[in-house]
């Protein structure tokens, strides 16, 4: 039989631990913000009803779904993203968990789409929604929870551009192109990667709306400044509605509220060029960037969704909620180099060469674990040196290095491999303290 040629599919990856381990603490990070706002964990299915999923995005994603029959003669597809199997989740289960529903959700989603630098055919994304409440106070949070999630990875330097899609959506009704609004804010979303020409052109040929609308509405998209500045020309370029005026007044909340939760005002910019490309979002929405690596793209993005769910029930569930982008923010972090070479969770190697102290060894490595140091064992006597070499390539902080002598003596050698500084710590399994508090003491950075 001859050999399979090991190899990924395009737009697909495997995870090494040196990139896994962080993958791991980024979720482990996002579930500690969300839960710290209250937000519970759910799951659902990777397969939906291919109708569940169809005409809920935009054209380019009803393209971009993985879809097939079953073996039950059902067409189904692959979830895109993790919101429109929310809305179809609350909408078959709110009567059960009542509103306001807060929920997280952490899981793989999978596009059909053209990879590039960070983005990929499958991907996971971290989302955090809250169901049932049109209450601006849940878009202030939704703003305070991406701030504090980027704070507690490790970034400073982000902005949160935030617009409110209400106020696109009234300029347009000034501008007699309602029935085209959806064309056109797709064709705006490309603002930034196409620019001003090209998005006029477009908007021109796909929306059919004039050179005059549409030198409109990128007037608009172009207003630039202080969040003050861009609140006092907005009445008069969309028309000074009602409607118009209520929009604007929400955008205005959602800024000054933020920056009452915490928000840094430097991390806030109004951007009302903003549309995202996708069809369901109805109010306020966000758009996330690293300072340092804008051209990776937003990393956290989201909005309002106030009509989804009314695709599945009768019952009014208006939404909003955001996204963390994993493996895009994963790959800023490698181009920034923010990822450390780690390919081990434990900090800790026990060498291991004497065969005559296996139990001592084990006996060892379990007093440690029981003090809550985690450490790996070594599974073969080997030279020290071809152990220590397997140190210093994983990433292990610290090595123990116990022979016949040590164990006769009471003692383990204790060797900081980021410094080669080695000292002597007397241990016995009956009374560990003394090598735990080292340790401890070393890892926390307290010592050599």
């Amino acid at each position: 039989m001859s050999l399979i040629k090991p190899r990924t599919l395009n737009g697909f990856r495997d995870y090494l631990p040196a990139v896994m381990i962080p993958r791991e603490r980024l979720m482990e990070t996002a579930r500690g913000v969300f839960r710290s706002y209250g937000f519970a964990p759910i799951d659902t299915p990777t397969l939906e009803y291919l109708e569940i999923l169809t005409g809920k995005g935009s054209d380019e994603t009803d393209r971009q779904i993985y879809r097939f029959e079953d073996n039950g003669g059902r067409a189904v597809g692959m979830r895109f993203d993790l919101t429109v199997p929310l809305a179809r989740f609350a909408a078959q289960h709110i009567s059960q968990l009542g509103t306001p529903f807060k929920r997280y959700h952490i899981a793989p989603v999978w596009r059909g789409e053209r990879p590039q630098a960070g983005r990929y055919r499958e991907f996971v994304q971290c989302d955090f929604d809250t169901i049932g409440t049109k209450n601006v106070m849940a878009d202030i949070e939704t703003v305070a929870v991406i701030n504090r999630l980027l704070s507690s990875i490790g970034f400073d330097a982000f902005t949160i551009s935030v617009n409110n899609r209400a106020v696109l959506t009234e300029l347009l009704r000034h501008l007699d192109l309602a029935a085209q609004s959806v064309a056109v804010l797709r064709c705006l979303d490309k603002l930034g990667k196409i620019g001003r020409e090209k998005v006029a052109q477009e908007m021109c040929e796909v929306a059919d709306v004039s050179a005059a609308q549409a030198d409109k509405v990128l007037q608009l998209a172009e207003l630039d400044g202080e969040p003050e500045s861009i609140f006092d020309a907005l009445p008069a370029i969309t028309g000074g509605s009602e409607q118009a005026l209520a929009a604007i007044e929400r955008l205005k909340d959602v800024f000054t509220g933020a920056l009452a939760a915490g928000v840094p005002r430097r991390r806030i910019k109004i951007d009302v060029s903003i549309a995202r490309g996708l069809d369901y979002y109805t109010g306020v929405i966000f758009e996330t960037t690293l300072d340092d690596l804008p051209s990776i793209g937003s990393v956290c993005s989201g909005g309002r969704y106030d009509n989804l769910a009314g695709l599945y029930t009768k019952q009014e569930l208006p939404g909003i909620g955001a996204s963390l982008g994993l493996d895009r923010l994963l790959a800023a972090m490698e181009s920034l180099g923010l990822l450390s070479d780690s390919a081990t969770t434990a900090p800790v190697l026990i060498t291991y060469f004497d065969a005559d102290h296996r139990d001592d060894y084990l006996k060892l490595s379990a007093r440690l674990r029981d003090a809550g140091i985690a450490n790996e064992l070594y599974p073969d006597a080997k030279k020290l040196g071809v152990q220590l070499k397997y140190a210093d390539s994983h990433g292990f902080r610290v090595a123990l290095i116990a022979g016949g002598s040590e164990w006769g003596a009471g003692t383990v050698q204790v060797k900081t491999l980021a410094t080669k500084e080695s000292a002597e710590i007397t241990y016995s399994h009956d009374a560990p303290g003394e090598l735990t508090d080292s340790l401890n003491r070393i890892l926390a950075g307290e010592l050599q």
